[in-house]
């Protein structure tokens, strides 16, 4: 349904920013005036994934930090949730690749710039309490690198800032970008790309050898053939070709099975850009060469 991005300064106050985010919509969700889809609001943060705050302290243990969390933020979109991701998100980069996967699950999007000065945030950091506190030179590395979100660029658009003097969100303005918003189609660079099974290649060429073989054996029988002609592979591909009113010769017909197999061959390798699950049965590849054959076959 919905992903709202929190980001901002360690320390800055984006937990009791999602905190008032869930009591809101929640109440929304339970007036008698909503008359939308039952939905669940869910907080994602690095509080519920009992990632500490020493997995910032460097880059060896920041990285499997952030791809935890990407994991957990994919794991809860959905169309029946409005997902609110409770964490710093300072990498430009990082909010893209949420933005994407929440495109990809035709999610409405929004982003939430939770300010607050420098020195605020290390006053409220040194009143933490229970190892909740950043080490004071990782604070200040975080604070220097923070890369903050722009509303001109589409993954942090639309974006609301919330400074530290206000006293709660822009509900009003939130609740429209999160049910009444644009839902973007998928990013086609980010949508996977449908995979062939197992034996694909081995059926594509036993399935291309022995039509060639059964149109040869045919036609060595009948004395030539012309016009439709069913070819019996097995019990259950039983395809149709059209072929010319002529001999047919051995070398046109494994020109043609060349062809058609270097051609599938690398949509089985390298992937298609065909929409949805793509068919690579016997009986598929044996209608599809059938419909070859016809088209570069010389009357």
């Amino acid at each position: 349904m919905a992903f709202i991005t929190l980001s901002g300064y360690p320390s800055s106050g984006k937990s009791r920013r999602a905190e008032q985010l869930r009591l809101h919509l929640e109440s929304r969700l339970r007036e008698p005036s909503y008359a939308g889809p039952n939905l669940k609001v869910v907080v994602v943060s690095d509080d519920s994934l009992s990632i500490p705050r020493s997995a910032y302290n460097n880059g060896q243990t920041e990285k499997p930090a952030r791809a935890a969390l990407f994991t957990a933020v994919q794991r809860q979109m959905g169309q029946d949730t409005i997902l609110i991701v409770d964490s710093m998100n300072y990498i430009k980069g990082f909010r893209y690749q949420m933005y994407c996967a929440a495109r990809e699950h035709k999610l409405r999007v929004c982003t939430i710039f939770v300010v607050a000065t420098h020195e605020q945030c290390k006053e409220w950091n040194g009143t933490r309490e229970d190892g909740s506190a950043y080490a004071p030179e990782t604070l200040e590395n975080l604070l220097l690198r923070y890369e903050e979100p722009s509303s001109m660029v589409r993954w942090d658009s639309p974006l609301f800032t919330v400074p530290w003097t206000d006293t709660d969100v822009p509900i009003e303005d939130i609740w429209r970008a999160v049910t009444e918003g644009n839902v973007k189609p998928p990013n086609a660079g980010t949508q996977a790309v449908p995979k062939a099974p197992t034996d694909a290649l081995r059926s594509l060429e036993s399935t291309t050898i022995a039509m060639v073989a059964a149109i040869m054996a045919e036609q060595s029988a009948s004395g030539g053939l012309s016009g439709s002609v069913t070819l019996s592979l097995s019990a259950t591909s039983k395809p149709q070709v059209n072929l010319p009113s002529r001999n047919i010769t051995l070398s046109e017909l494994q020109r043609l099975k060349r062809q058609f197999v270097t051609v599938h061959k690398k949509a089985i390798t390298l992937g298609t850009t065909e929409k949805g699950a793509v068919d690579w049965s016997e009986e598929s590849i044996a209608d599809k060469f059938a419909a070859y054959i016809e088209g570069n076959l010389k009357p």
